[in-house]
């Protein structure tokens, strides 16, 4: 009998507009996948093994029984991983399907090849190619894009403990996205009183919402590193505490995310390049103030230079994603200005990154 053997191939993202109000009920984001992709080979094996090449850890043991996962490795980088098959697997048991040795093997492009971490979400990235891979080999049946979002965004909250599963959302379907989160805090309690895993797949997610957006011809779409990596997790701690320390400096923040994500998402529906560029102006200015107010430095002096850069010459840039070093993204009306635009960041000491948007979410590109 020969060997069965699946790829599959998932999407990074960059945040775009509506960072840190989209941990609250009902705020929206826009997302975007990115055409940097991490990929999962999983094969038919005598043993259950693990491999992820980016760490140069291959051939690691692990087995499974009956939910519960091992692997032989104190490797605080499989913890992920670990979870995202212990989730899998175990929804597949809950549906009656026979779980049989495999290999699974995982391989990242969306750092810089020295190591560099652009912010592109790599660890969202990775579970949803785990569990895409583990459901696309095992049963296919249960390979919708819906039962992979939910099973990755669960396995990722309970080894992370927070987020808004926004960057799952951009591996699993891909494209612009425009997401509401289901509320970390409320996820974990319901899959803690839950009975099973499937329980909590199959049930509505009351503040979960996510749907297409339709990508305009005539968008330019630019995005440039800082030369810094960013701890997200602290500086949403930081934003987080402006709650208790300054209810209406954080209110208002909300409320002005809110006002330019509508204006971000309704020029990206009425292909309104004026309205589109005014939402991220506004949103730019929104994070700005939120960060000061936090005494946090989400705009750090490299990614000011970058939006003054693209201001300047006609659009509009800010951070993405929780700011404070990472990438900053800019929105241009012409290819002329994109030119110009990555010259000067070159000048001021930003390197322009050569990603677009990846309309295909998660996918099979071998099936052997």
């Amino acid at each position: 009998m020969s060997k069965r053997q699946l790829t599959v191939k998932v999407p990074g993202k960059l945040m775009i507009a509506g960072e840190f109000a989209v941990l609250e009920p009902y705020q929206k984001l826009a997302v975007m996948a990115v055409n940097r992709y991490v990929y999962a080979t999983i094969a038919d094996s005598e043993n259950y093994k693990l491999s992820l090449e980016n760490y140069g850890l291959h051939d690691i043991a692990w087995t499974y029984q009956t939910g519960t996962v091992n692997i032989q490795s104190d490797d605080e980088r499989f913890s992920f991983v670990k979870d995202a098959i212990h989730l899998t697997c175990t929804y597949l048991e809950e549906q009656n399907t026979t779980i049989t040795p495999f290999h699974l093997l995982t391989r990242s492009e969306l750092d810089d090849a020295s190591g560099v971490k652009y912010g592109l979400g790599s660890s969202a990235a990775i579970v949803t190619s785990v569990v895409s891979a583990i459901l696309r080999f095992v049963a296919p049946r249960y390979a919708t894009k819906e039962i992979i979002f939910r099973l990755a965004a669960l396995s990722h909250v309970c080894t992370q403990g927070n987020g808004s599963g926004a960057d799952i959302a951009a591996s699993t379907y891909g494209g612009f996205r425009q997401y509401s989160s289901f509320q970390a805090d409320w996820l974990l309690n319901t899959y803690r009183n839950a009975s099973t895993i499937s329980e909590v797949v199959d049930m509505e997610w009351k503040y979960y919402q996510s749907e297409n957006i339709r990508v305009p011809d005539f968008l330019n779409v630019c995005v440039g590193w800082t030369g810094t990596a960013a701890s997200t997790k602290n500086l949403v701690q930081q934003i987080r505490l402006l709650k208790v320390n300054d209810l209406d400096a954080y209110e208002h923040f909300l409320q002005s995310s809110k006002q330019a994500v509508r204006l971000f998402l309704e020029g990206m529906n009425r292909e309104n390049l004026d309205m589109l560029i005014n939402g991220v102006r506004k949103n730019r200015q929104a994070l700005a103030r939120v960060g000061e107010k936090a005494n946090t430095p989400i705009e750090t002096s490299m990614l000011t230079k970058l939006c003054d850069v693209a201001e300047q010459l006609g659009g509009a840039g800010k951070p993405s994603g929780a700011g404070g070093g990472d990438c900053g993204i800019a929105f241009m009306y012409s290819k002329d200005q994109v030119e110009n635009l990555f010259h000067s960041w070159k000048e001021v000491g930003i390197k322009p990154l050569t990603l677009q948007p990846s309309l295909e979410g998660e996918h099979v590109v071998i099936n052997e």
